[in-house]
């Protein structure tokens, strides 16, 4: 949290430039904010939060050497009190759910106005936590039960390569009825119709990477 009556301290994570300059630009036009420095990659977030312990820290979810999720969870793992806002164009509920299981204090789309963005920095620094209308819905529409698990996820990514059952039974080293009876789950938990169905389901709700 800001020290009273200082800024709000900022740290920027996202690897695209034009990102980090838009954020930046309105970060500076705000006299309660103050920009501490910005990170393209996870491991340079970990290393700058570490050097500067900024108050709050906008987090992008895809980074080219390690997810945003897993840099929030490392960050909380050494920094339990680290506020974290993730600022992303994917609006699934599953990586909402994973963003909030590892930390996140806030969840907002990079579609969102700025006045919400910065109302969001200024009530998540005072320990609140920012989840929109449009993502709280998303989040309620669904039960944990119908999580697919590590291996579900692994054989849909392979059913979004094309692989027939048989590739795929190979690839992961499984009978090609274990397949059958994983795709049985899958269908059902999605409420899928059919494979491709499935596909398209997990890339929406953030299962797979669209």
């Amino acid at each position: 949290m800001s020290k009273e009556g200082g800024p709000i301290r900022l740290l920027i994570v996202d690897d695209h430039p034009v990102v980090r300059d838009g954020l930046a630009a309105m970060i500076t036009k705000q006299a309660d904010l103050e920009l501490m420095g910005e990170a393209a990659t996870g491991q340079e977030a970990i290393d700058l939060y570490r050097k500067h312990r900024p108050d709050v820290t906008l987090m992008d979810l895809r980074l080219p050497d390690m997810s945003g999720i897993d840099a929030i969870a490392t960050i909380r793992s050494q920094f339990p009190s680290a506020r974290v806002i993730v600022l992303t164009t994917y609006r699934g509920d599953v990586q909402a759910l994973r963003a909030l299981k590892a930390g996140a204090a806030g969840y907002l789309l990079k579609s969102s106005p700025r006045a919400e963005l910065m109302k969001a920095i200024r009530i998540v620094d005072r320990g609140q936590k920012v989840v929109p209308p449009e993502v709280a819905a998303d989040l309620s529409e669904y039960v944990a039960d119908d999580l697919l698990s590590a291996r579900e996820v692994q054989v849909l990514q392979d059913v979004a390569g094309g692989n027939a059952n048989k590739m795929i039974a190979d690839h992961l080293s499984i009978s090609e009825d274990t397949v059958k009876a994983h795709m049985r789950s899958i269908l059902s938990k999605l409420g899928a119709n059919d494979r491709t169905h499935a596909v398209s389901i997990a890339m929406r709700r953030g299962f797979l990477d669209s």
